[in-house]
């Protein structure tokens, strides 16, 4: 056939095809959930036939916001100018996406889906299952996650009745990772490191990334070797005063650690997700090292992995779902942990509950694993693991699974019968 066929709009789940979406989150920060809400995004784009895209931005915390001013940028600005005027014309939205802590979530249109990240310890608040139970689906980001959102029960009173009822999840819980992101052209970072053999650790300073002790650990192991730890850091935002602050602590911390050979280097302030990237390619970087008390999924862990990086790292939470392979098998240098009560100054109320436990990587193993990591060095990156990640994790298959998520059951099956039957079509071109 010369002229390819044309499908015609069919009507399923009570109207059109193509669904008035409000994505709600902080698309335009520097933080994790800023990239979940980039990543929900890039899903719904890329199925332009099933959905019309709204967005209501959110501030996230202390994150800075994000700078390049790219193709996607320009389009959520101009997508954000149309939502206001729609809302300010009346208009109604079919299903709301919100990427947010589920504290947040509110039925904003008929159908309303939960998109969250945050759930690194052994239980979630209460509010957060209440919360849940508002919504019509839950989508986290690992199968961590999904099992404590599950899992965690409460022993609750029925208001009305005065009946004692276990408080549990009703809503379906489902899992999406994050896909693996491909550079054409990457742009060259000039490290300048004088250390012949370089680890790199990326993450905020605060309790749960384990910061303080994953440098001590390094430095009491590779005292006297030629051995690098290249810090990507920050408090709070990638600002000047942050990064005065920030290098203040540092070098305080560190002259208590007495003479040493080995290095430690502060790399500050906002980088693009090319440079990124870069980073993780560099070839004065050798292996990764992440010794966090828990992660929703552990994007920069991720991000190493599939980079092609050895991978130093606890044994525990969302970063498993990519550190062991399709087969069971572990490709990483597993740190033990005891699995132990959270530190009370990280306990929130509605957010991070006071008797729920993480993982406390172990000082030994951490160090044992380390100094394996460093004897193992090969000249060459080993990428067959990475390759494996980049297959799973593609782009493609990422887009699409979430796609699936935010759809009725009815409306997935009618949409891969579409998506089916046009391929079909193409083949008879």
């Amino acid at each position: 056939m010369g002229n390819k066929t044309k499908i015609p709009t069919l009507a399923f789940d009570g109207g059109s095809v193509k669904k008035k979406v409000l994505l709600k989150g902080p698309l335009l920060t520097r933080s994790g959930y800023g990239e979940q809400a980039r990543f929900a995004l890039r899903s719904l784009r890329s199925r332009e036939d099933l959905f019309e895209v709204f967005i209501q931005p959110l501030q996230w915390g202390k994150t800075s916001w994000a700078s390049e001013m790219d193709e996607e940028r320009v389009w959520i600005d101009e997508t954000i100018e149309k939502t206001i005027a729609y809302v300010q014309q009346g208009g109604q939205f079919d299903v709301s996406l919100q990427v947010t802590i589920p504290n947040e979530f509110q039925r904003l249109a008929p159908i309303n889906v939960g998109y969250t990240a945050g759930i690194e310890t052994t239980k979630v608040a209460h509010q957060w299952i209440q919360k849940a139970n508002e919504m019509d689906k839950i989508i986290v980001v690992s199968n961590h996650s999904k099992q404590v959102f599950e899992s965690t029960e409460y022993a609750a009173t029925n208001q009305q009745t005065g009946e004692q009822v276990t408080l549990r999840t009703q809503t379906p819980v489902e899992s999406a990772g994050y896909p693996v992101k491909t550079y054409e052209n990457l742009p060259e970072l000039e490290l300048g490191l004088s250390t012949a053999f370089n680890f790199l650790t990326v993450a905020q300073f605060g309790p749960r990334k384990n910061l303080h002790n994953t440098i001590k650990w390094f430095i009491e192991e590779f005292r006297n070797e030629d051995v690098g730890l290249v810090v990507k850091s920050n408090i709070a935002k990638n600002s000047l005063m942050d990064r005065k602050k920030l290098h203040g602590d540092l070098t305080h911390f560190l002259r208590q650690q007495g003479e040493r050979q080995c290095k430690v280097y502060l790399l500050h302030g906002d980088m693009t997700d090319a440079e990124m990237h870069s980073l993780y390619s560099n070839q004065q970087i050798h292996a990764f090292v992440s010794l966090p008390h828990g992660e929703g999924f552990g994007l920069p862990l991720f991000e190493a992995a599939y980079s092609g990086l050895p991978v130093v790292a606890t044994g525990w939470s969302g970063q498993l779902d990519f550190l062991i392979d399709s087969e069971g098998q572990e490709q990483f240098y597993n740190v033990a942990f005891d699995l132990q009560q959270v530190q009370k100054e990280v306990v929130w109320d509605g957010v991070i509950v006071p008797d729920s436990m993480w993982a406390y990587a172990r000082e030994g193993s951490a160090k044992q694993q380390m100094r394996k990591c460093y004897e193992e060095k090969t000249v060459e990156r080993d990428l067959t693991y990475a390759q494996s990640l980049t297959e799973r994790f593609s782009e493609e298959k990422m887009y699409e699974r979430f796609v699936s998520l935010t759809q009725s059951q009815e409306a997935a099956e009618m949409s891969e019968w579409l998506k089916e039957l046009e391929e079909e079509l193409e083949e008879y071109e």
